[in-house]
């Protein structure tokens, strides 16, 4: 099916910013299981510099704002074509070795939680095992939207024993890793059952499986991405995949706020 997808981000300053610079991943890629047909990124008070690809085969476009305006707006939108691969997406490409992917990370650092998750999580074929995995931590981090920190560890999430998508995702890679396999998070959009409108992009993870390469765990959900999915960015943890970062010098209240629409066409 074809998706339809739209994500505005506005930014709005008491005063403008005196300078401003923007790394934007939201642009889809296609690939196994998704086509993109089109897509676009305006910008309202400010300019697109530049695309490039980073070292994890993500599409990043720089946008620079110099302080002609109190609000900028950063729209992409455009349609994709998904099909159903169970989560499969195949072998591994682009500039970054596999084993660059069972490194930890700051926000994935191993640590006594996720030792003691590992512990729990049954023997058996390695697809199993991940699919074990996803349901242990499934069960032992709550899913509460609006509860955690952006800066949250894996180790974090697992104490507090609650989370959002993204804290489920660091602490399925730490686990993932510390189980020997090569795991990366995920950041993408997902068409919801009961509303187009959404606040956030999705995130969940890929393991890379002998036999198979990468495969998706949609860990909030307990399920592999289906035909809803549409992946955006990938890397170690949440900060390589983030929708947008970066600085501004001066502008003085500063108010974000994001708006997603997903609809099938």
């Amino acid at each position: 099916m074809t998706l339809l997808i739209r994500h505005i981000t506005s930014y709005r300053f008491e005063s403008p910013p005196n300078y401003g610079l923007q790394q934007l991943r939201k642009t889809p890629k296609s690939g196994r299981g998704q086509t993109v047909v089109s897509w676009s990124t305006e910008v309202v008070g400010g300019r697109k510099e530049l695309s490039f690809e980073d070292h994890h085969h993500n599409t990043v476009d720089l946008v620079s704002f110099d302080g002609s305006a109190n609000e900028i707006v950063i729209t992409s939108f455009g349609e994709v074509a998904v099909d159903q691969t169970d989560g499969v997406v195949g072998p591994s490409f682009g500039p970054s070795p596999l084993w660059l992917y069972l490194r930890e990370s700051p926000a994935t650092k191993f640590g006594r939680g996720s030792r003691s998750l590992v512990q729990e999580v049954e023997d058996g074929p390695n697809l199993e095992r991940l699919h074990g995995l996803s349901r242990v931590v499934r069960e032992a981090i709550e899913y509460q939207p609006g509860v955690s920190l952006a800066d949250w560890t894996a180790e974090d999430a697992i104490s507090h024993g609650r989370g959002v998508c993204q804290d489920h995702t660091q602490v399925f890679l730490s686990c993932a890793r510390m189980m020997g396999f090569s795991a990366r998070y995920v950041s993408g959009y997902l068409m919801l059952n009961d509303r187009v409108d959404q606040e956030a992009m999705h995130a969940w993870a890929e393991a890379h499986v002998d036999g198979l390469g990468w495969v998706g765990f949609d860990i909030s959900n307990g399920i592999s991405p289906d035909a809803r999915y549409v992946r955006v960015a990938t890397g170690l943890d949440y900060k390589d995949a983030a929708p947008v970062t970066g600085m501004h010098v001066g502008g003085n209240s500063e108010t974000l706020s994001v708006e997603i629409q997903v609809a099938q066409q």
